[in-house]
């Protein structure tokens, strides 16, 4: 089964975004923790967790991904700054225990000059924190384009952080705009990119993808979006990302520049591609 889905607003609550969800064709959906540039949270309420919950569970929903804040920088060079990001993780997974079973996935942060290697470091330290508790969350490391002193363009720093945690619960969310963007090749050789993967990383950490078309030329080490089959991925390649056996149950989210109405519509091109 294919897992399809597109970022949706929190402010309604959570059921409100499984109606909403279901309304557009999609089967699973992202939404931001917390205001995504920001740090304010909208208060919990236990009640619309529950009814969620059994919403997904009667629609046979696939896991959602929920998605931290832009701003939450786990390794930049303010020790305070650094301090303030990892309580919020830390809330974060405290908040989504209410939604068992689901996805969080985050940006790992720039090092803004401190080097790759203490980056790692302090998004270890972040990560073992905010786990500790054993919460029924798994985390992803999103990849990234490697734009500046961004961390996790290469699936080796990736790869860094999930042994530095050491733990089952933290995975990979892949996504195309970005991979393409950092320099693997998924238009030309997508079998090639998912080995390479595999042997750095492992496949079973592979737990969702975002599904971007990108503005970009390849290699360009940016991170600009584009709709479905209008950038430089093209139609050809969602196709075979839809239908890769690897990637076969793994959600998939929307992030492509558009509106509900247009979600709803390249959901309904994905899923005329399914094979």
């Amino acid at each position: 089964m294919r897992y399809l889905g597109c970022h949706l607003s929190a402010s309604d609550g959570n059921l409100a975004m499984v109606r909403t969800a279901q309304s557009i064709g999609a089967n699973t959906f992202a939404f931001f923790t917390r205001n995504p540039r920001g740090s304010k949270a909208k208060a919990e309420d236990p009640a619309d967790c529950v009814a969620a919950m059994d919403a997904l569970k009667q629609l046979n929903f696939g896991k959602l991904v929920a998605h931290g804040a832009y701003t939450m920088n786990l390794c930049t060079a303010d020790p305070e700054a650094r301090a303030f990001a990892a309580s919020v993780l830390c809330d974060d997974l405290r908040r989504m225990a209410a939604l068992p079973g689901n996805y969080y996935n985050f940006h790992p942060g720039s090092h803004v000059g401190q080097g790759t290697e203490t980056g790692i470091s302090q998004i270890v330290d972040a990560l073992k924190l905010a786990m500790a508790p054993g919460y029924p969350v798994t985390v992803l490391l999103e990849t990234m384009a490697g734009k500046g002193s961004e961390i996790g363009g290469k699936f080796e720093e990736l790869k860094a952080i999930i042994d530095g945690v050491g733990s089952e619960q933290i995975g990979v969310c892949l996504d195309t705009c970005h991979v393409w963007d950092g320099g693997y090749d998924i238009v030309n050789d997508l079998d090639g990119v998912l080995q390479e993967f595999d042997r750095v990383v492992g496949l079973n950490r592979l737990c969702a993808l975002h599904l971007n078309d990108s503005k970009n030329v390849f290699g360009s080490h940016k991170d600009r979006h584009e709709c479905i089959g209008d950038g430089n991925l093209g139609l050809a390649t969602f196709e075979k990302i839809i239908n890769h056996p690897a990637l076969a149950g793994l959600p998939m989210i929307l992030e492509t520049p558009n509106e509900l109405s247009g979600y709803q519509k390249e959901i309904a091109l994905l899923r005329s591609m399914e094979k």
